[in-house]
């Protein structure tokens, strides 16, 4: 895993993959804010067919307030989006925002610190799969 994400691919159908990433972040005290079915809107606004596909808009309440009281501007960079996505082999790949990189651009060493805690916790939910 490197670069702007974090990315990891399974042995688990797309319905399975979500459903255990939703469970895995939950216990790492992540919440889903938003969600986006990027196939069923761009069926909808274009007409095209794509793969399932969906993004998860996740956050974690506590390391929230703690990054908005260290930054207030922070805010463009939430929520932790995490990503689940069908391959055509059957696996699925599941993708998230690596807060650390996206951290550094503020440069804030103290959001730096803190992005590496939620790192961590990201990274155990996508490796827990």
């Amino acid at each position: 895993m490197a670069g702007f994400s974090m990315k990891r691919k399974v042995e688990l159908s797309y319905e399975e993959a979500e459903g255990r990433i939703r469970e895995a972040l939950s216990k790492e005290g992540f919440g889903i804010l938003t969600e986006i079915d990027v196939k069923a809107t761009l069926k909808k606004k274009l007409d095209k067919d794509f793969r399932r596909y969906i993004i998860l808009g996740a956050c974690n309440p506590p390391y929230a307030y703690r990054a908005l009281t260290m930054e207030p501007e922070i805010g463009v960079f939430m929520p932790c989006n995490v990503l689940v996505y069908e391959n055509e082999d059957g696996t699925t790949t599941l993708s998230a925002m690596d807060p650390v990189a996206a951290m550094e651009v503020v440069g804030n060493p103290e959001l730096t610190g803190l992005a590496r805690e939620i790192k961590e916790k990201i990274e155990r939910a996508l490796n827990s799969l």
